[in-house]
């Protein structure tokens, strides 16, 4: 996948775990969970924020200054020591957030819009606050903090970077009609919506290169205040962006669909003439019977799995050998410490 070799086809996702404290640096048990996880083909890191302002919780990991970089490089580090290469996902959480997290006292998105759950503060929930609707030029502001984002991330060691262009926060918050209430050059038609990922991804690009450069879309995916339900506008909007992006040469393209050989999915995976990584989605645990269909109809290039590597971080070879595994465990998901976390046995 560009200039990455991967020595299987299993993915790790993207799986928000919060344990990078109040400053987003990656501690010794983030270390440590990444390195049990380092022989499946690629990890792809918890969303990552490249900005103050595009934090969306505490706890969450970011690449906006040299200590968290540094903290990044010793997961690098410890990966690469076990075999293994690591992808940063780097997030802009837009209007899912609070001016508590953001430091900047306001949230911002495409338009002047509220996120449909309350904000989680330490304190307890509180109402959604209203995005401020980014300018001509805040908008270039934040296309270039990707873009340090990810040069950051690459200098520290890290193989190669995808942009979170899914799942209702920034990139995707552009995408969605019901988010993206622009009739500037940012919005207005599915082109235009299409426009601000399209921009983040070249300058991403521009700065580490498309072999290092990856994306993740999740299109008709109606999460969190999405809402994608026209079949036709959302097609037209990703098959926009997929030729967009085709000319920039990226690693890979990582989609999280429910149906991998829809049409959707597979003339974005064309028009984007880039790797494949697919990801069924929420609905429930991918199993190893499902993944090795994907693989073997040629739905996708490799596949990315979630919650069985929560629980099970030799989750490799314990689909190859066809042996038992660990059951994940909920309520650990988001609840800090080593508990649940880098605690899962491996098979003797």
């Amino acid at each position: 996948m560009g200039g990455i070799d991967l020595p299987n086809r299993l993915v790790m996702a993207p799986l928000t775990r919060l344990r990078s404290g109040t400053h987003g640096i990656p501690d010794d048990t983030v270390v440590e969970y990444y390195r049990q996880r380092a022989s499946v083909g690629l990890i792809l890191t918890e969303g990552t924020w490249p900005v103050q302002e595009g934090r969306s919780w505490l706890g969450q990991p970011g690449i906006a200054d040299d200590d968290q970089a540094e903290a990044w490089g010793r997961v690098a580090s410890v990966v690469h020591a076990e075999g293994g290469r690591i992808a940063m996902q780097i997030m802009h959480g837009g209007r899912l957030s609070h001016p508590e997290f953001t430091g900047t006292g306001r949230v911002v998105s495409a338009s002047a819009t509220a996120g449909p759950e309350p904000a989680r503060l330490p304190g307890g929930k509180v109402e959604a606050p209203t995005a401020h609707a980014l300018t001509e030029d805040e908008i270039w502001e934040v296309i270039r903090g990707f873009a340090d984002a990810a040069r950051r991330a690459v200098a520290a060691g890290i193989d190669a970077v995808e942009v979170h262009g899914a799942n209702g926060y920034l990139v995707h918050q552009f995408l969605s009609p019901s988010t993206n209430l622009r009739s500037d050059g940012w919005g207005g038609s599915p082109a235009r919506r299409a426009r601000f990922a399209i921009e983040v991804t070249r300058a991403v690009v521009e700065a580490v290169g498309g072999e290092r450069t990856g994306i993740r879309l999740s299109p008709g995916n109606s999460i969190q205040g999405i809402d994608e339900s026209d079949a036709e506008t959302t097609r037209e909007t990703y098959a926009t962006f997929a030729a967009a992006v085709a000319p920039l040469g990226l690693a890979f393209v990582d989609v999280l669909h429910p149906e991998p050989g829809s049409a959707l999915v597979q003339e974005i995976r064309r028009a984007s003439a880039a790797p494949l990584i697919i990801n069924t989605g929420f609905a429930s645990p991918s199993s190893r019977e499902e993944v090795g269909g994907i693989l073997a109809q040629d739905l996708a290039d490799a596949v990315a799995v979630g919650r069985p590597l929560i629980a099970n971080p030799d989750l490799l070879r314990r689909w190859r050998e066809d042996l038992p595994e660990n059951t994940p465990d909920p309520g650990t998901f988001y609840d800090g410490g080593e508990r649940g976390y880098t605690d899962y046995p491996f098979v003797d």
